[in-house]
């Protein structure tokens, strides 16, 4: 294939068409993902939960206790908790 504007068109084709397959991929994978979330609530398992367990799981320990520390501290400044957190932070 010749070059058009310095753009080799078979290495172009090249990655498009690998890009397509993995989106691809990725829709099958999502599909899957939204099956085993369906089955855990049919389980009685609450899916919004589990999202945030899966999200809190991904991060850093340091990260997340500094944000569940955070947290803690908002809600006891809006008066969402009766006693206020250790503010160690």
């Amino acid at each position: 294939m010749p070059d058009v504007g310095g753009i080799t068109a078979d290495h172009l084709r090249s990655y498009i068409e690998r890009i397509e397959r993995l989106e691809e991929e990725k829709a099958t994978l999502s599909a899957d993902i939204r099956e085993v979330y369906a089955e855990a609530k049919g389980t009685g398992f609450d899916s919004k939960i589990m999202r945030q367990i899966i999200r809190l799981r991904k991060m850093e320990a340091a990260d997340r206790e500094e944000q569940e520390q955070l947290l803690d501290l908002y809600k006891a400044a809006l008066g969402m908790v009766e006693s206020p957190p250790d503010q160690d932070l």
